[in-house]
């Protein structure tokens, strides 16, 4: 799957930085992020991250778009629900998004 994650050493190693250096910021960042996902509203687990897998494949950002994938599966969705969430993309956001995701789902399931 790295190959389709520019720079990943460099991503990996910034977030290092970040966590080393600004650790109380980083630290409010992701527990806003837990609040928001888990308390923020009625939605179930899984729908939750198949948006998140969705708003990933609209940003074109496959580091955020694996992780993604790979939680919603650990949250129950299927291989089928995350695709339907990938192809919900294209009328919107444009068929190349579409196809970058699907490409990156695929890799994560073969994993």
């Amino acid at each position: 799957m790295d190959e389709y994650i520019e720079n990943i050493d460099i991503i990996n190693k910034n977030l290092e930085y970040l966590t080393e250096n600004h650790k109380e910021i980083y630290d409010a960042y992701k527990n806003f992020g837990k609040l928001v996902h888990e308390q923020g509203g009625p939605l179930d687990e899984k729908t939750r991250w198949l948006i998140k897998v969705a708003l990933s494949t609209e940003a074109q950002y496959p580091y955020a778009l694996r992780t993604h994938i790979l939680k919603a599966l650990k949250a129950g969705c299927t291989k089928e629900e995350i695709e339907h969430a990938i192809l919900l993309v294209a009328p919107t956001s444009g068929f190349p998004k579409t196809m970058e995701g699907l490409l990156i789902l695929r890799d994560v399931v073969k994993e």
